[in-house]
């Protein structure tokens, strides 16, 4: 079984895929870059890299084969065994070999693990559909100083200029002032008294109305509020209040540290009472396809919670303990 195309489709979702026995293919998200030199633009990226030292099966890629394969976890378990065999003996063989879409893997002369990442295949979701380009340079047009025009003096007198003197003579015009001007001027001064008398007048008259209407208001609102009494004692409908059962929960919890598989459901019982004295929320799962009681020290809503707790039982409890994906 070539395993190299579930390790691709697992690098677009995840930033570390362990291949168990042989190490694990991490990724970092590089930004866009410009290069100014060659006016080269390139999307944002995940940048591969390899770690000969994790090594342990956390469970991801055989579960994903197991899935897509639809077959048992331990058959995708041996595939992948069997798999690291091959990749260490064409190591050792050719000194290098390339894996399909993800980088070029070669021994150094100390026998260390060189990783050339593939460039070609851009593992970042977001960037689906956009490549590097190259925009050409632009070009400015500088715009050049004006000529300037330099008049020479000229030695000779060629004109004689004249005082200008004034062709007509201005004589003002007299008018007769209008009579009415009088009387108009009577008239607005007339205006300016009445409206500073009669303003305050009005001014009174708006306050009174005012008050009036604020009062008749008040009235309305304290026969409204009397009245909103006798209504306050009609019965205020129950609030139910539903709570998430325990199947719901645990369905939301997908991520779970194996103990164990015991044919006997005894065994896995007793497996059992060890771990809940020890503090752990373990549980035992019903007999599966395989015959067997899965033993669990606990499941988790994230994986980084699972791969957490599971390295504390790792060095502490079982150092065989491995993370189960799987909706229960």
């Amino acid at each position: 079984m070539k395993i190299e195309l579930y390790i691709a489709q697992l690098l677009y979702r995840y930033q570390c895929v362990t291949v168990p026995g042989f190490g694990a293919f991490l990724t970092e998200i590089q930004s866009a870059q410009l290069l100014e030199n060659s006016h080269s633009f390139f999307p944002p990226k995940k940048v591969i890299s390899f770690n000969t030292h994790i090594k342990n099966n956390d469970g991801l890629l055989a579960n994903h084969i197991a899935q897509a394969e639809k077959t048992s976890y331990d058959y995708a378990v041996s595939a992948i065994e069997y798999e690291v065999l091959n990749w260490k003996k064409t190591l050792q063989e050719n000194r290098s070999f390339s894996i399909k879409n993800i980088g070029v893997l070669s021994l150094t002369a100390e026998n260390n693990i060189l990783f050339t990442p593939n460039e070609q295949t851009n593992y970042l979701a977001q960037s689906f559909g956009l490549t590097s380009f190259v925009s050409p340079a632009v070009k400015r047009e500088v715009e050049l100083p004006k000529p300037e025009i330099v008049f020479e003096k000229s030695t000779a007198v060629t004109a004689v200029i004249e005082e200008e003197k004034p062709i007509f003579n201005f004589i003002p015009e007299t008018r007769e002032r209008s009579p009415y001007l009088k009387y108009a001027a009577v008239f607005v001064i007339g205006l300016a008294i009445a409206g500073s008398i009669g303003y305050p007048m009005y001014q009174n008259q708006i306050a009174s109305e005012t008050v009036l209407v604020e009062t008749a208001v008040q009235k309305q609102v304290q026969h409204k509020i009397q009245e909103a009494t006798f209504f306050i004692q009609t019965p205020i409908p129950a609030v139910t209040l539903s709570l998430k059962s325990e199947k719901e929960v645990e369905a939301k919890m997908p991520y779970h540290i194996m103990a164990g598989a015991f044919r006997s459901e005894a065994n896995a019982q007793k497996r059992y009472n060890q771990l809940i004295a020890k503090g752990f929320k373990a549980r035992v799962l019903g007999i599966n396809k395989n015959g067997l009681y899965p033993v669990l020290y606990g499941s988790y809503a994230t994986f980084a919670e699972a791969e957490k707790e599971k390295d504390s039982i790792t060095e502490t409890d079982n150092p065989e303990a491995w993370i189960l994906i799987q909706t229960l």
